[in-house]
């Protein structure tokens, strides 16, 4: 007998993404004290468990061979579900091995979840409202967590951080959604049947070389950024809770604004901005010495991961619809492929010059910048760059 749901396919989406945010925000934030605190770690060890985190990433093209077995949707709903217990189990052991045990788990479902919730977006969504509605759901996945980190906040400010308490109930929250969208939510059949083996196209090559940039810079922050402020600036548990409330504000007004700001400017023009701003944020981290400047600058990088859905949408526009999720997979692994590589590399870095670092995530923006000029005007799947532009033009 299945529960009482809105038997729409945006529903669906919108519980996987309050389900991974529930899981993974708690995980994230709590991280950098926990570890610090409890687990003696340094810049080698975080580097370590973050490289290891994105192996699970990285192996996200044997997605595409699970759904040879798996329906796309059940397969996610069992991705939330592993996303859940590895969140819950975080805090059992404070030892590196345990966390590297741990994080793998949850590393496997968050990547998984991330991979076929992509997928099954571009699928879902119609190119007219799919930048619309991945704005809604990044504004919806601020908004859970501004609401779950609000009530951390909160318990924190009167109760000392009782880290096992929190991740078990983080990860049990993500379980029981995964248990409600088993039993409540109808199967949605494809509308296109997708392509069940591994390719890689060469006329998406300029979708596959943002997606690895992006990969790589967004380690730079999501890694080091938020170190920066708890070993350098001795940033408490209290304000970092604080400061992603912010981000998830922000976010949440923000989010909506942008999805309909990437259809109105279009995709490369977007891309401009963010990787603009990414450059004078990764340069103002590398010489930063005020905590106030340090915040600022934390914000602003989180704003601009939300203008990624360009890229998605690019892939969206350019794509055959049965090559969405096979090549869903395989970009997830192309994403991770420095992933895996640069924090443990960059962990090392850091231990000798900080700002080598930060200077290596502006140079990783500006490729990505000259790259993303290369996007037509009116990406399709006859025109994927304007490189092909400019050759017919020439040819007439």
């Amino acid at each position: 007998m299945k529960l009482p749901l809105k038997n729409d396919r945006k529903s669906l989406l919108y519980l996987l993404a309050i389900g991974n945010t529930l899981a993974f925000a708690t995980w994230s934030v709590m991280l950098n004290n926990f570890v610090v605190e409890q687990a003696t770690f340094t810049g080698e060890e975080i580097g370590m468990l973050h490289s290891i985190r994105e192996v699970p990433g990285f192996l996200a093209f044997t997605a595409i061979l699970v759904m040879v077995f798996i329906r796309q949707q059940t397969f996610a709903i069992l991705s939330l579900l592993t996303l859940g217990i590895g969140t819950a189990i975080t805090a059992f052991y404070p030892s590196a091995l345990w966390l590297y045990f741990a994080t793998v788990i949850m590393s496997f479902g968050f990547h998984y979840l991330e991979t076929l919730h992509n997928s099954l977006s571009l699928q879902w969504l119609s190119k007219s409202e799919a930048p619309k509605v991945l704005g809604q759901l990044l504004s919806v996945r601020a908004f859970c967590s501004l609401t779950v980190l609000g009530g951390l906040y909160i318990y924190l400010m009167f109760f000392p951080a009782n880290y096992l308490l929190i991740y078990m109930l983080a990860g049990l929250a993500s379980i029981l959604i995964a248990i409600y969208c088993f039993a409540a939510v109808s199967h949605f059949e494809d509308d296109v049947v997708q392509k069940k083996e591994l390719f890689m196209r060469k006329r998406y090559w300029l979708y596959y070389l943002l997606t690895f940039l992006a990969g790589a810079r967004r380690q730079i922050f999501v890694v080091f950024a938020g170190f920066l402020l708890v070993e350098k600036f001795n940033f408490p548990i209290e304000n970092v809770v604080m400061l992603t409330l912010v981000n998830a504000a922000l976010t949440f007004w923000l989010a909506p604004k942008i999805g309909l700001l990437i259809s109105y400017i279009g995709e490369r023009r977007a891309l401009t901005l963010e990787y603009v701003g990414l450059i004078i944020v990764f340069v103002s981290y590398a010489f930063v010495e005020s905590i106030a400047v340090a915040i600022a600058l934390y914000l602003l990088d989180h704003l601009f991961f939300g203008m990624a859905i360009a890229i998605k949408t690019y892939f969206q526009k350019i794509a055959d619809p049965a090559d969405i999720a096979a090549t869903s997979s395989i970009s997830f692994t192309i994403n991770h492929i420095a992933a895996v590589v640069l924090p443990a590399l960059l962990g090392i870095v850091w231990v000798i010059n900080h700002s080598a670092v930060f200077l290596i995530g502006a140079g990783i923006a500006a490729c990505s910048l000259l790259l993303s000029q290369l996007i037509p005007n009116d990406p399709r799947p006859s025109l994927e760059t304007r490189l092909l532009n400019t050759s017919t033009t020439l040819q007439q």
